[in-house]
């Protein structure tokens, strides 16, 4: 992100009503290699490849915040690769990690690991340290250390459906796997800060969020994330883009001042959750609206969304989740342009 665009996050994020609405979009694997017109294992395994596929995003929308920007990943392997959990990376295909825990008594001997060494995040931390002078020369900084969340981790590492039933049937090892992975990631987030100065946001995605209860989520959820979120940064994202009803008026206890959500909740309602405490990144429908939809339909519902807001402070304009596969340059435009005009 450019200085400008780091202001006027923050100017957003404490309040400022800004005209027109600020406009961002969270930016990865999914979209960017095929938008640029490359196979993920491309994206993944070339740096120069990656790099100028992000260069030609921020250029050809320089209206736009490209959130955390310059993301450098390799996609849902990227964190569980340092606990031994091997990937599968199709050509172009979404590449996933397969589970290492196959009962909750596998939890005690699972490896505390060092990010700075183990599976994929050297690669990760070093691709943006050769690619960090361009990245300067096109006058953007690293801004943001970014991890996927604890629950989401341990979901990976166990399976989604093992790890919730393990919360139910033995809450003492499910506690534990969230201890260990959460210091895990708590070294991970505090050495993208050591090696980028620039850091000053903290970026957490986690979807488990929102297959829990309430009661759930304080024992499980709530007390990590505060821990993580706890860092002396001005910027705490979180993107959920699950069913985030239940969770949402947890948000300023955990710190967070900056979320993404699913589509399904509407920014309105989300203010009342939150208090107005919390800046919202959408919301208009991903796939069916952004990606599917014509250009026409594209402004159409961005225009009725900004037209549905009796409150326009800690709005920022975007889709419920990261950007979709397939969304078009055309579409892109017509969502700005709609914003611009509104």
């Amino acid at each position: 992100m450019t200085d400008r665009e780091w202001e006027i996050l923050q100017r957003t994020i404490k309040g400022e009503v800004l005209n027109p609405l600020p406009i961002g979009f969270i930016i990865d694997s999914p979209w960017l290699p095929n938008w640029y017109g490359i196979k993920i294992l491309d994206y993944f395994s070339s740096d120069e490849l990656w790099l100028k596929a992000n260069l030609k995003a921020i250029s050809d929308f320089p209206d736009v915040m490209f959130l955390p920007g310059f993301w450098s990943e390799f996609g849902m392997c990227t964190e569980p690769s340092a606990f031994g959990a091997r990937g599968t990376f199709p050509p172009d295909e979404f590449p996933f990690a397969h589970k290492v825990i196959n009962s909750a008594d596998d939890i005690d001997s699972l490896p505390e690991p060092d990010p700075r060494t183990d599976g994929l995040l050297p690669f990760m931390l070093n691709r943006l340290k050769l690619a960090q002078p361009k990245i300067e020369a096109a006058g953007h900084k690293v801004r943001f250390a970014v991890a996927r969340g604890p629950l989401n981790v341990a979901s990976y590492l166990m399976g989604s459906t093992e790890f919730l039933t393990m919360m139910m049937m033995r809450p003492e090892k499910a506690e534990a796997l969230m201890k260990k992975i959460t210091s895990y990631l708590k070294d991970w987030l505090h050495l993208q800060m050591e090696t980028f100065p620039s850091i000053d946001g903290i970026f957490l995605l986690d979807d488990i969020i929102g297959f829990m209860g309430a009661n759930e989520f304080r024992t499980f959820g709530l007390p990590y994330f505060k821990e993580l979120f706890d860092a002396n940064v001005s910027v705490k994202f979180l993107h959920n883009d699950a069913p985030c009803k239940v969770s949402a008026p947890f948000l300023p206890e955990t710190g967070v001042n900056l979320f993404n959500m699913g589509f399904e909740v509407t920014l309105s309602e989300l203010k009342e959750l939150t208090k107005g405490k919390v800046t919202l990144v959408g919301n208009i429908p991903p796939r069916d609206v952004l990606a599917s939809g014509t250009p026409d339909d594209v402004a159409k519902t961005t225009r009725a969304l900004i037209g549905s807001l009796k409150d326009k402070s800690r709005v920022i304009m975007s889709c419920g989740g990261g950007m979709p596969p397939g969304v078009k340059t055309e579409n892109i435009r017509a969502f700005v342009s709609a914003v611009r005009g509104h």
